[in-house]
């Protein structure tokens, strides 16, 4: 029979107290320590000595988006099916019906994005 006494827990609270006092301590003496020059120079952007030039803010079309949001549906596909070709075996005939009932509705979903021309990038 496990009791959790204060006892237990305080070298999880020693280790976060110095954790959080070594990120104090580095944010404090970067302050004092860091560089104080100002002007319009030092804090333009500058990236890959390259001048900067328009504005950072330009919109994306959300085309962009779908489509990464697409790629991030389809890689959980993979996660789901990868637990189940290790055990293949173990499930049997339900497990393969029941993978298969998934992929068809994934298939589905994919002819559904097709036929409404979000992968056609010449639309735009």
């Amino acid at each position: 029979m496990s009791s959790n006494l204060p006892q237990d827990f305080q070298p999880i609270l020693i280790q976060f107290l110095l954790a959080l006092g070594f990120v104090v301590f580095t944010i404090i003496v970067t302050h004092f320590l860091g560089p104080k020059l100002r002007g319009k120079k030092k804090e333009d952007p500058f990236e890959c000595g390259v001048e900067s030039e328009g504005d950072a803010r330009t919109p994306l079309s959300v085309r962009y988006f779908l489509i990464a949001i697409l790629f991030v549906l389809f890689d959980v596909e993979i996660i789901f099916m990868y637990p189940w070709a290790v055990n293949f075996k173990g499930l049997g005939w339900f497990g393969f019906w029941e993978m298969l009932t998934f992929v068809a509705f994934l298939m589905a979903g994919f002819y559904y994005i097709v036929k409404k021309g979000v992968l056609d990038w010449e639309k735009e």
